[in-house]
């Protein structure tokens, strides 16, 4: 026979009511109350059923988590596991259950949040990227159902959303000054996907640098490839090849920057003598690479775990006014970076 509250509420010599409040994390109910009440539900071997309780309070105390694109190719880069951590560790705190979107294509994926709003399958929803006109996170903001977005919209004047973001701009912007400080002036950026925001923010604040320092941007010298070390691979090959070549790159990714140095070492061209290199995310294995890598730390857990805490806030309080938060970011200077030589190209 089944194990219930009214058992759970004898062993701790309290009500079936304060038990109830206790499964539910009620302020109303002091700590030692808590922890006689859990302590009877541990000898008890005692589970709350938590569908029966989320059907009667018209929520299913789950958060659907919106992927770029294919899982499988997403997956390939570290950002997403970190930024997932963070949401999945606050989400944890309060009892929420994750639910991780399996389309393919944007269609697929456009479909399947339908679903998740229409059939209430997700009590609000965090899209783990942000492109540029993107007609998914129009019809959530239409649909004024709860959602925050880790990344900014494109268009915020018309989309007063919800969102957790680096300041992007500042951030390529610093490492571009930086490089111009090591004495470079040919400065190549390699960009992920240009329908991303992130990718646009990042190519406004090299541009920035370089017009303030009075260098005229390259056409040849910008190039965008998908955030995969194959992606680096193209990138190098493309900015190689060029007669006058570029004496140091800022990458849009770590991963995409192991592609690069991967390249670059089959070329015999040295980092960081022949060539210096930036990167951006500071993922665990960037301090791995060889020569270690120069990169910005966006911080990839808290912004996980501080769009969770906005989009929770977001269903406890529907009210609730919008909320911009900034997670700084950091340069973590390795050995991916020096001083121009004589060594580099001519």
């Amino acid at each position: 026979m089944s194990v219930t509250i009214k058992d759970v509420a004898k062993v701790a010599n309290v009500a079936p009511s304060t038990v109830s409040r206790v499964i539910a994390n009620s302020p109303r109910i002091s700590e030692r109350t808590k922890e006689k009440v859990r302590q009877a539900m541990k000898e008890l071997d005692y589970h709350p059923n938590y569908n029966a309780r989320n059907l009667a309070n018209k929520s299913t105390k789950t958060i659907g988590l919106i992927m770029p694109n294919s899982v499988t190719k997403t997956f390939q880069n570290p950002f997403f596991p970190e930024v997932i951590r963070g949401i999945s560790t606050k989400a944890h705190q309060l009892d929420y259950g994750l639910y991780l979107s399996t389309g393919q294509s944007d269609e697929e994926i456009f479909e399947e949040v339908q679903d998740m709003v229409l059939g209430r399958r997700v009590d609000g929803i965090i899209l783990l990227y942000s492109k540029v006109n993107d007609k998914l996170m129009s019809y959530l903001y239409h649909e004024k159902f709860p959602f925050t977005v880790i990344g900014r919209p494109y268009d915020q004047e018309k989309l007063d959303v919800t969102y957790v973001n680096n300041d992007n701009f500042k951030a390529a912007k610093t490492v571009t000054e930086y490089l111009l400080l090591l004495g470079h002036e040919r400065i190549a950026f390699i960009g992920g996907n240009l329908e991303t925001v992130v990718t646009l923010d990042h190519m406004e604040g090299y541009k920035k640098a370089l017009m303030n320092a009075g260098i005229g941007v390259k056409d040849d010298y910008v190039v965008f490839h998908e955030e995969l070390q194959e992606g680096g691979q193209e990138a190098v090959i493309d900015l190689m090849s060029l007669s006058d070549r570029p004496t140091a790159l800022i990458v849009a990714d770590d991963i995409m920057t192991f592609g690069v140095m991967r390249m670059l070492s089959e070329m015999d061209v040295k980092v960081p003598e022949d060539i210096s290199i930036i990167s951006f995310n500071n993922v665990l294995i960037s301090e791995l690479s060889s020569p270690p890598m120069t990169t910005v730390d966006i911080n990839i857990y808290s912004l996980g775990f501080e769009a969770a805490n906005c989009l929770i806030d977001q269903i406890n309080h529907p009210d609730i006014k919008t909320k911009q938060v900034i997670i700084p970011h950091k340069l973590i200077k390795r050995q991916t970076c020096q001083k121009i030589s004589n060594r580099s190209f001519n």
